[in-house]
């Protein structure tokens, strides 16, 4: 065998050995950094909801209770019971059931059918006595039970949590439940994006590897000790490129499930929020242990980060950033106690695709900000496109806050950090202000140079 060759396979194949062992070592790393995500974000999704039913049945049961402690066995209090229970839907899949403890249904709102009929033999898909499960849980004290159901929504066969609680004198057992298929989507979808991720790390590594073999062939003959020295540096600084890879992957992740997060919890507040709207249009005024379960959610609102993956605005593709903020605008007035006012310029030429996505999701955090924090009675939203740039100016006259505080505080401000974070991105900045009392305003620019530096960037037709 020739000395050139010699040489090669002496440097070939510590270099392929190495990259293979880096390559085993982040995709095994990037695989338990994504079941340790996935775990953390099921076992948030089931707290919030465990906390979410509970809630709904302490409400249904609160509602019932001055008929319940008039007459035990009054059969007129008892339908009028009935019919307020079956007034308590929330979300397009969420509703109460009551049986009797022999299993009979007394009331289903989203299976009219099922009244009457005795459900006691019931088994699901695997044998298990599912009415039975339900009837046992809430005679020990009611707690939760998870069993295959009907969702009326899709008509499929899902997992469903539901939690019941019995009302001996009355020999009722009542619950309700949340579909369980949601979580299963977002985890199928976080995995998808770590095995992505996963993939396109290795293929940088085999391109890397391929790279220094290429320069190893060429360069065979004048292989030394100083060669084999450089080998070794530009291993280190693989490998430093592999961890900067993933930590930087591991910040995107944090983000974007943050970003996600704020919706949801919003979203759930305002089914709450519905409950309490059904309730007054029924004429019962609101328990006072509504107002506890609105703070515990607005403690979950502060603890729980997104449960869905990163999406693209369509409206941003279809009728621009104007539109899409005018949409914006509307919705969070339709849905909370502000009133917003709108100005908003189209811009001339339209914005690069990143610079309005930016800038939605600036206005879509600020806003989310504003309806959990700000308790602001008249919000502006304008959009300023001049020769220098463009600006998106948000306005509240709410309670405000300590700017400094919240900075520096490591904790606190994650999505200020986020907002200024998307913006440089872009080369564009953030600007806040704000003090306890005296609202607050922000100005998210974005220069022409940026803009300019974007479009000539973005291929055509994207």
């Amino acid at each position: 065998m020739r000395l050139r060759l010699k040489l090669v396979l002496l440097a070939a194949v510590p270099l392929l050995l190495s990259v293979a062992l880096i390559a085993a070592a982040v995709h095994h790393q990037e695989r338990a950094l994504a079941q340790r995500e996935q775990a953390l974000v099921q076992q948030a999704y089931m707290a919030a909801r465990q906390s979410e039913l509970k809630h709904y049945v302490d409400l249904a049961v609160s509602t019932i209770r001055p008929l319940y402690e008039r007459r035990h066995q009054d059969p007129q209090a008892q339908a009028e019971a009935l019919r307020l229970l079956a007034s308590l839907d929330y979300g397009s899949d969420g509703y109460f059931f009551v049986y009797n403890l022999q299993g009979r249904v007394l009331m289903h709102s989203r299976q009219p059918e099922l009244l009457g009929r005795n459900l006691w033999g019931l088994r699901d898909p695997h044998g298990q006595p599912t009415i039975q499960q339900l009837i046992a849980q809430a005679r020990a004290g009611g707690g939760f039970v998870t069993y295959p159901w009907h969702k009326p929504s899709s008509g499929q066969m899902v997992p469903k949590l539901g939690y019941v609680v019995a009302l001996p004198d009355w020999n009722w057992m009542i619950g309700t439940g949340l579909y369980l298929d949601d979580i299963q989507t977002t985890l199928t979808a976080l995995d998808g994006q770590v095995s992505r991720h996963i993939t396109t790390t290795l293929l940088w590594i085999t391109g890397i590897a391929m790279a220094g073999l290429g320069l190893l062939s060429a360069s065979g003959l004048w292989l030394n000790l100083s060669e084999h020295r450089v080998a070794d540096a530009k291993l280190g600084l693989l490998a430093r490129q592999v961890v900067r890879s993933q930590e930087s992957e591991r910040a995107h992740l944090a983000r974007e499930l943050h970003d996600g997060t704020s919706q949801t919890l919003v979203s759930a507040k305002l089914m709450v929020e519905s409950a309490v709207d059904a309730l007054e249009r029924a004429g019962t005024p609101p328990p006072p242990a509504l107002g506890k379960a609105l703070e515990r959610l607005n403690d979950a609102l502060g603890e729980v980060r997104d449960l869905s993956h990163r999406l693209r605005p369509a409206m941003l593709d279809t009728l621009g950033l104007p539109a899409a903020l005018a949409w914006l605008g509307h919705e969070f007035g339709e849905h909370g106690p502000a009133q917003v006012r709108l100005q908003l310029d189209e811009p001339e030429p339209a914005l690069p695709d990143e610079a309005g996505t930016v800038l939605f999701r600036v206005a879509q955090e600020a806003l989310a900000n504003i309806g959990k924090h700000a308790q602001a009675r008249r919000v502006s939203l304008t959009l300023d496109a001049q020769a220098g740039g463009v600006c998106l100016e948000i306005r509240d006259d709410g309670r405000g806050f300590d700017l400094d505080a919240v900075q520096q505080d490591p904790r606190r401000g994650i999505g200020l950090r986020n907002m200024r974070e998307r913006l440089e991105s872009i080369d564009g900045t953030l600007t806040l202000r704000s003090a306890p009392g005296q609202g607050t305003t922000l100005w998210a620019r974005v220069p022409a140079a940026a803009l300019a530096r974007l479009a000539a960037s973005t291929p055509a037709g994207a």
